[in-house]
């Protein structure tokens, strides 16, 4: 009776260890983004984030020699491959959205619906506090005609409302979009006008935004303005338009109800 030797080809080595780092970098890039929420924000404080792409393309990168070896040496471990080249796509998403953004929107950290006469930040005690002292610099003009063009249908709210009417709305609005208010002043005095300041934080990173609101009064109604403007970075991502946006359509939800 005589026994037949049956040898395997060999499993890649780059397979194995393309999947290994692909979710080692999955490891490293959740701990990166919760090190960045738990600390003051900063830009400097992505640097965790971009490390853990690196992992990340090497991985990619591995995966990608498994695919050759595997191909032209007959080895094992195309599944390994496959399932790392998944996860590393999977990864780059974000990271390649991020980078359409920055290809495809303009350099703008300040969007107003009023680019002629931009609201005003509130200089009180409370409002400072909250924003840790900072007043949103003045965006030069030419800027400003930056954002007309890349966002056209950011535009003033027009209401048939009083002012005080439009003011309580507004208010509503801050408050169902989870912003925090940090100063107000209704509308009347010398220029009749109300304002609302507000600190926004987004969801995943939690880098604060600065929101002003302006109501003013009309002879056919009242008129909103509203400013939203970023703290870090002079790259917005679309973020401060896509937040004008949303205010506009809660405004717009509320007069429905």
């Amino acid at each position: 009776m005589h026994r037949r030797l049956v040898f395997e080809d060999p499993v890649s080595r780059a397979a194995v260890w393309s999947r290994r780092l692909a979710w080692f970098a999955l490891v490293v890039l959740l701990l990166s983004l919760l090190l960045v929420r738990l600390r003051e924000p900063s830009i400097e404080g992505l640097a965790p984030v971009a490390g853990a792409y690196v992992f990340v393309l090497l991985a990619l990168g591995l995966a990608l020699v498994a695919f050759v070896r595997i191909w032209r040496e007959g080895h094992r471990g195309v599944g390994m491959a496959a399932g790392a080249l998944l996860l590393c796509l999977v990864l780059l998403a974000p990271a390649g959205y991020v980078g359409f953004l920055l290809a495809t929107r303009p350099a703008l950290a300040d969007i107003s619906t009023d680019i002629d006469d931009p609201p005003a930040f509130s200089r009180s005690m409370a409002a400072l506090t909250a924003r840790a002292g900072r007043i949103p610099p003045d965006v030069a003009p030419e800027r400003r005609r930056l954002q007309r063009q890349a966002y056209p249908k950011i535009a003033p709210i027009v209401l048939e409302e009083p002012a005080e009417a439009a003011f309580a709305l507004a208010r509503k609005a801050v408050t169902a979009l989870g912003w925090q208010v940090v100063d107000v002043a209704r509308p009347g005095g010398r220029s009749g006008a109300g304002r609302i300041d507000a600190v926004a934080q987004g969801r995943i990173l939690r880098f604060s935004e600065d929101i002003v609101i302006r109501v003013k009064p009309r002879v056919d109604g009242s008129r909103i303005d509203i400013r939203s403007a970023s703290r870090l970075g002079r790259h917005d991502l679309g973020a401060n338009a896509r937040r004008i946006a949303a205010f506009a359509e809660e405004i717009d939800l509320l007069q429905e109800r």
